[in-house]
């Protein structure tokens, strides 16, 4: 039986986590895997705390319920991490990426996985997104690093797949900054 994959994003309403999560399964689809995004929240303003999620799998998938035991968790804003609990529902052998100047190591001991099996990636993709985008929307980093992270998707795939999707909303001299986003962050993701 194929293994599914299930991602919790966890990110500020405005930030991007509702389009890091479909790009990613769009991504994934195009390769041939089957995939799902869907978004978690209310009527929040910018700004308010909100979940994506995915799944993703080599076989159909046939769940349609919301990602309770998430594998890899990924963190856009590490205010988040005093807001609720980004480790819930995770097995102690779960991925970590979080948004942060922090090393790895700080961020695990912050995490409280001291003794855990979980793996713990950092990368400072507000500042990533500021130096190539010009604007704090961490998302196209922090798939570069899930990518570089997991081994998920060739980074080639990611790259023609994300380009292609946003080339139908953003002008062309955006898209080319979120491409270099994604590959400085690929570049740039500390375990």
């Amino acid at each position: 039986m194929a293994k599914l994959l299930e991602i919790r994003w966890h990110g500020r309403a405005g930030q991007g986590a509702k389009t890091a999560a479909l790009v990613l399964a769009e991504a994934a689809i195009s390769t041939g895997k089957y995939a799902q995004a869907f978004p978690e929240y209310g009527p929040e303003r910018m700004g308010a705390p909100m979940k994506a999620y995915n799944r993703i799998s080599d076989e159909p998938i046939t769940v349609h319920h919301h990602v309770e035991e998430p594998d890899i968790v990924i963190v856009l804003d590490p205010t988040l991490l005093t807001v609720g609990n980004v480790k819930a529902g995770v097995p102690d052998d779960g991925i970590y990426l979080v948004n942060t100047p922090l090393s790895p190591s700080e961020m695990r001991a912050r995490l409280g996985l001291e003794g855990s099996k979980a793996k713990v990636y950092t990368l400072d993709a507000t500042q990533v997104s500021m130096d190539t985008i010009g604007r704090n929307i961490p998302n196209t980093p922090m798939i570069g690093a899930l990518i570089a992270a997991t081994g998920l998707l060739e980074l080639d795939e990611l790259l023609e797949d994300t380009r292609r999707k946003l080339s139908k909303k953003l002008r062309p001299e955006v898209v080319d900054k979120n491409m270099e986003a994604i590959k400085r962050a690929y570049r740039e993701v500390a375990s």
